[in-house]
């Protein structure tokens, strides 16, 4: 798992993207992908569902007043249609499309707001696909990661880190947290471990008997030959 979320900022798990429809975000996961390497599959972008749902109660609110009961009960309609048709995102657009075409003035203006973010985002709204595919389609898995590999970790009092101390920190947690150590500390090992040989002299021996030895280096030597950010935390 790699990545950031908060309110409005994206996630990458596996390939698969989800964010708001903010430009930034899309351009950060994409250097992110670009950096991880060829994924094994193409990558999904996805919106998160309950920001669109955000952009849909706007234009209901546009076409049929604000949070009246035929707002609610379309808004209610259309989002179930947007999460399960096949075909929402496009039904969504032409319903937009069609009160846009009989608004004027401010009415028309919000509507056209909708209808071009719905446009401009319907390739990542697939949303009964990305279900069927076992993908979140909101943000809210990588928020609570957030709290519980970070926060909890990272802001406790009086604590500051910088990006050097604080990723081995976060690595070494993810794997606790994801039950991933066993098969990493093989790799951390591997490392730490060096072999050395020991040579035993002894007056009355008439030869060096070399002896081979194992020990582990303290940790803070090793972090200049290890990079504890490479550890692959992902199969």
């Amino acid at each position: 798992m790699v990545g950031v979320c908060a309110h409005d900022t994206p996630f990458l798990l596996q390939g698969y993207f989800c964010g708001t429809a903010a430009k930034d975000n899309w351009r950060l996961l994409n250097e992110v992908d670009q950096a991880c390497g060829p994924p094994p599959q193409p990558s999904v972008e996805i919106v998160d569902f309950c920001h669109a749902c955000d952009h849909l109660k706007e234009g209901c609110d546009a076409a049929w007043g604000e949070s009246t009961p035929r707002s609610k009960a379309e808004f209610e309609r259309l989002k179930t249609l947007l999460k399960e048709d096949d075909d929402g995102a496009e039904r969504v657009i032409r319903v937009l499309k069609y009160h846009r075409g009989r608004a004027q003035g401010r009415k028309r203006e919000r509507l056209e707001t909708q209808l071009t973010y719905f446009r401009n985002q319907r390739h990542r709204m697939h949303y009964a696909e990305y279900i069927r595919q076992g993908l979140p389609i909101a943000s809210g898995v990588m928020e609570a990661s957030c709290k519980t590999l970070v926060t909890q970790r990272l802001k406790q009092s009086g604590m500051a880190w910088t990006q050097a101390g604080g990723q081995p920190i976060l690595t070494l947690r993810s794997l606790i947290q994801s039950d991933r150590w066993q098969p990493a500390w093989e790799l951390l090992r591997a490392d730490f471990r060096k072999t050395v040989t020991v040579c035993d002299t002894h007056p009355t021996l008439p030869c060096v008997v070399p002896r081979e030895q194992t020990f582990v280096q303290y940790p803070i030597v090793m972090l200049n030959h290890f990079d504890c950010a490479a550890i692959p935390v992902v199969a």
